[in-house]
């Protein structure tokens, strides 16, 4: 929808607020509303034709909730649920902000606010919900190769979410299958956050044990166990300031979950040998290819620790569900790597296209990236045809195998057992896949194979 044309309502106790916005909208607008009590906002919704409503997020109301704005908010979303809102928020409340995301809202403002600013997010959203096409095609990071490309409809909405949520210092849990980008995501979005200039570090919790998990995140001091010969930081610690991404999130165990759970409600890390607390200032993302249903089980893991970690979840998707994205990614990879190894520019024919484009991709754009390496590496020509792309035996064995009738049995012999060692180490998959002699990659294809 053109702003022209659009009718925007405004609630807020501040009458300098409404004099304000309203002067500013009333030449960009078809119409302006200003109200001071959200009480009357059903009466003015079922009144007008409303497109966008601008929100406060604090209101000295009957409500009295503390977040009336959130209260306001899902009202509206009850009674209107196509009308877009924007939240006005001061910078002390963001974090209430960002969880008005996942309440509903489309967006939020930071009082006080640029002009300009504030008309393009409205302009966006209008035309968003009209269905105009962005031309937005990635999220960038600077550290070399981790532009995060697409131009389907799934991923614009990750990069809107992301330019919303990477200036806060909301925490943030990444979802998805292996290979579809979440270290990446997880390298841009504090690239693109007010500690860009402040450390980034990444620990694979998922391979730790737990003395091992204590002992890298937490520190320890000399003589804290047999092997500790040096006093050493924790990952904590080392990432002070600045951002600590937590990988594989959804294997560890409860009781490391219980040691995770207390550093983030005091925000204060001890080192191993010593009794004194180190207050610690980090921004946290964690990731994990457990689906979020999965992971609501308690057995599993715990629910006060998913809402500390899970202020935002992103849910990046699998390649499957965005093969509008397959050229744009298959180009960036052809040109990559044609540069590093030193090859002339190439490209690919029709059929090449299409032959990517009729891939299902179990191991989704890893898989892509390490398809095209591999053709730009053989190829003979500047031009990639379908005999130059030659996709993993790795994944293609497993898909063979699956629809293989001699093997029915196998298949559930199989399934069984890796039920029974998943049980017996309480859903860490580190430590079945040892016991089943499999890297956790293996494993997990396993699971999604089998729908475990």
């Amino acid at each position: 929808m053109i702003l022209k044309k659009a009718t925007i309502l405004i609630v807020d106790d501040d009458p300098d607020v409404l004099t304000a916005v309203k002067l500013l909208l009333k030449t960009e607008a078809h119409e302006v509303i200003t109200e001071k009590n959200p009480e009357n906002l059903n009466w003015l919704l079922q009144r007008n034709e409303v497109d966008l409503v601008l929100l406060d997020m604090n209101f000295n109301s009957a409500i009295n909730t503390g977040n009336e704005g959130l209260y306001w908010l899902r009202k509206v979303k009850d009674w209107k649920p196509n009308v877009c809102v924007i939240m006005i928020t001061a910078y002390g409340d963001i974090d209430l902000a960002v969880r008005s995301l996942k309440e509903g809202a489309n967006d939020f403002i930071v009082k006080p606010w640029l002009n300009e600013k504030l008309i393009a997010t409205i302009k966006e959203l209008l035309d968003k919900k009209e269905g105009v096409k962005t031309t937005k095609t990635a999220v960038k990071s600077t550290a070399g190769d981790t532009s995060i490309l697409g131009e389907s409809e799934v991923m614009q909405d990750i990069f809107y979410k992301v330019n919303k949520i990477a200036p806060t210092d909301a925490n943030i849990l990444l979802l998805g299958e292996n290979g579809t980008g979440k270290d990446l995501m997880a390298k841009a979005i504090h690239e693109r956050s007010l500690r860009a200039d402040k450390p980034f570090i990444k620990v694979d919790v998922g391979a730790l044990t737990d003395t091992l998990f204590e002992s890298e995140l937490f520190g320890h001091k000399k003589g804290a166990f047999t092997d500790a010969r040096e006093d050493r930081t924790g990952r904590f610690e080392d990432a002070q300031g600045g951002t600590l991404f937590l990988d594989e999130i959804g294997n560890i165990s409860l009781q490391q979950q219980a040691k995770l759970l207390t550093i983030l409600q005091n925000r204060q890390v001890t080192r191993l040998g010593t009794n004194k607390a180190v207050d610690i200032d980090i921004r946290l993302i964690c990731a994990t290819n457990v689906p979020m249903h999965e992971l609501a089980n308690e057995n599993r893991f715990r629910k006060d620790l998913i809402y500390r970690i899970n202020t935002v979840e992103i849910n990046m998707p699998p390649l499957r569900r965005r093969n509008e994205d397959i050229t744009i990614l298959a180009r960036h990879f052809a040109k990559l790597y044609a540069s590093k190894y030193l090859k002339p520019s190439v490209d690919f024919d029709a059929a090449a296209l299409q032959k990517l484009k009729s891939y299902n991709y179990p191991g989704n754009v890893r898989e892509l990236q390490y398809t095209i390496e591999r053709a730009v590496i053989m190829a003979d020509d500047h031009i990639l045809r379908p005999d130059d792309l030659i996709f993993s035996i790795l994944e293609t064995a497993n898909d063979t195998a699956a629809n293989d009738d001699d093997n029915i049995q196998l298949s559930t012999l199989e399934k069984n057992a890796i039920l029974r060692v998943i049980e017996k180490h309480n859903g860490n998959i580190t430590r079945a896949a040892k016991e089943l002699g499999l890297t956790r990659t293996a494993l997990y294809r396993r699971l999604s194979k089998y729908d475990i």
